[in-house]
């Protein structure tokens, strides 16, 4: 699987419809940010006013806590600006805290560059190295880094004109986890999603922190109207709305213990994630994996960790049982 979330997949293999199935292989926030009062006839009918994005801007550094030393860019989802880094970024090796997500190490060798995978990230660069790319919190484990390490990679590359890149795609459910208050002036370029902890991926929103020469190179690559109108006006809504954000980050992690706990109850150990998934260790992975997509519970492998299984947020009490059962039955051939 190379990404979660690929349920036609799951369907064409084991049969059913969409919404007979529990996707839990995705790290989407279950309770989607509410889209009411409903967005306004202009933020479909009129192309994106550039005073309506810099309003978005201006809400998302306030939310996000990005320093005065970094500019902010909007893009359609963070995965579309990661595929431009390359081109924009000071030619060298790049350096990876893996194993982590996967489309990182994808975008810079298909570019020609080196790429190496260091499987800490207490690690020193080699000499050539003028990239390192740290996902913070990690996905799948949710491992974190310590601001004080991050900031001497940022230093370190800093020095050799290369750049930091820290993605904090689930740092908004981690409060404390993200890098931009402790920069003090080093540059790095830290990426955020949007549609994650907001639970609206199909929005496609993302953003980067980056210094100013880079941000307006990745602006520049990104063209005119990159960010819709409706993302622009759901984004401004939600990221200013702290006091769902606050309630949100309490009720995802009372969940997330809720899903740990009945997990260990089944037998198995959780030793990683984030309040968005669990990364829980099955002897054999697959086989749970596959009992429970017979059961239409589809959840996220790892090739290359046959006993990795991570899962999402169920949602509530309902969804939970039902996978508690299904595991119930998916466990018993294999640890009876």
């Amino acid at each position: 699987m190379k990404h979660g979330g690929d349920l036609g997949a799951a369907i064409a293999r084991h049969g059913g419809l969409a919404e007979d199935w529990l996707d839990l292989s995705t790290g989407i926030n279950p309770h989607a940010y509410p889209l009411d009062p409903p967005l306004s006839r202009d933020a479909w009918t009129r192309l994106p006013a550039r005073g309506a994005l810099e309003r978005l801007l201006e809400v998302a550094r306030a939310a996000y806590g990005v320093p005065d030393h970094l500019r902010l860019v909007a893009g359609p989802g963070t995965q579309a600006l990661i595929s431009h880094l390359p081109a924009l970024l000071p030619a060298g090796d790049v350096a990876i805290v893996g194993p982590t997500y996967s489309s990182h190490a994808d975008v810079w060798q298909r570019a020609g560059r080196k790429v190496t995978e260091v499987t800490s990230p207490y690690f020193e660069p080699t000499p050539d190295t003028r990239v390192i790319v740290i996902v913070n919190p990690n996905n799948p484990d949710g491992r974190l880094v310590d601001p004080k390490s991050l900031r001497h990679h940022a230093e370190t590359m800093a020095a050799r004109g290369g750049l930091l890149i820290v993605d904090e795609a689930f740092a908004d459910c981690v409060p404390g986890a993200s890098v931009l208050p402790h920069l003090g002036g080093v540059p790095v370029l830290v990426l955020r999603s949007f549609g994650k902890f907001y639970g609206l991926a199909g929005v496609r929103l993302g953003f980067a922190a980056a210094p100013p020469d880079i941000a307006a190179a990745l602006s520049a690559s990104l063209e005119s109207w990159a960010v819709s109108g409706p993302a622009i006006e759901i984004g401004t809504r939600a990221l200013a709305d702290t006091r769902w954000q606050t309630a949100m980050r309490a009720q995802l992690a009372d969940e997330a213990a809720d899903l740990t706990l009945m997990l260990q109850m089944r037998g198995l150990s959780v030793f990683g994630g984030t309040p968005l998934y669990v990364l829980a260790g099955a002897r054999d992975a697959g086989v749970v994996h596959e009992a429970l997509a017979r059961q239409k519970i589809w959840t996220r492998i790892f090739d290359y960790a046959p006993t990795w299984l991570r899962i999402g947020l169920p949602g509530g009490a309902a969804p939970l049982a039902r996978l508690d059962a299904a595991l119930t039955r998916a466990l018993a051939p294999v640890t009876g």
